[in-house]
């Protein structure tokens, strides 16, 4: 199955940069790119890509603002934020308007790949060098107390949640727990569920806030 892409950012040699890399892989084609967020929805309402790669910071309409409109779009696609670390301060609004995932511009080239293919999974990646001590950060600015959703998950869910909020992957989490990562898996689409969120990367920030994960806990 390919996966049709969009890349927005307003600096061109970074567009071009994104372009190549993920057009030269097999399954991904490139559909469009854009140099800034009013640009980018209006090419995704064109195009119906599964995955948007697009800046947070652009001219017209930022990245934060284009990414509301874009999980709005009925196809949504599934939109990985990138950013340099030094305005990590826009990464945790990128997650609350509806981002899967997000990436460092200096990140990997295989781990931006791998960020496109699990979007379009439905999952998200952070980009290790932030996670997961950004996201109890962002996450300790307000946290909040228990919820009556919480107490509806099982003790295993709230063991899951618990290693994916403390940057585990399904694998890691399956050695952990001597489970299989299919039952990973199902264990997390049920804490999404029964939560009320859409991604992985929204359940970490929620295990943050409600104090399912503490400093000790993080590698």
């Amino acid at each position: 199955m390919t996966i049709r892409v969009i890349v927005a950012d307003d600096q061109a040699p970074t567009r071009e940069g994104l372009r190549l890399l993920l057009s030269s892989e097999p399954d991904i084609e490139m559909v469009a790119t854009a140099s800034d967020g009013h640009e980018v929805v209006a090419m995704a309402r064109r195009h119906r890509p599964d995955v948007v790669l697009t800046d947070i910071r652009m001219p017209r309409m930022d990245g934060l603002a284009a990414i509301r409109d874009l999980v709005a779009l009925d196809p949504a696609p599934a939109v990985v934020a990138l950013t340099t670390f030094d305005l990590d301060e826009y990464l945790f609004g990128a997650l609350q308007a509806g981002a899967v995932g997000f990436l460092l511009k200096e990140s990997d080239p295989g781990l931006i790949i791998e960020a496109v293919r699990v979007a379009h999974e439905g999952q998200g990646l952070v980009d290790p060098q932030v996670t997961p001590r950004l996201l109890h950060r962002f996450a300790a600015t307000s946290p909040r107390p228990p919820t009556s959703e919480l107490a509806t998950l099982t003790p295993r869910e709230a063991d899951v949640l618990r290693h994916l909020a403390a940057g585990s992957s399904n694998a890691e989490i399956a050695g952990e727990l001597v489970i299989s990562p299919g039952t990973v898996k199902i264990h997390i689409e049920r804490i999404l569920a029964k939560l009320g969120l859409r991604t992985r990367v929204q359940a970490a920030v929620y295990a943050h806030r409600h104090g399912l994960v503490t400093w000790t806990d993080l590698p």
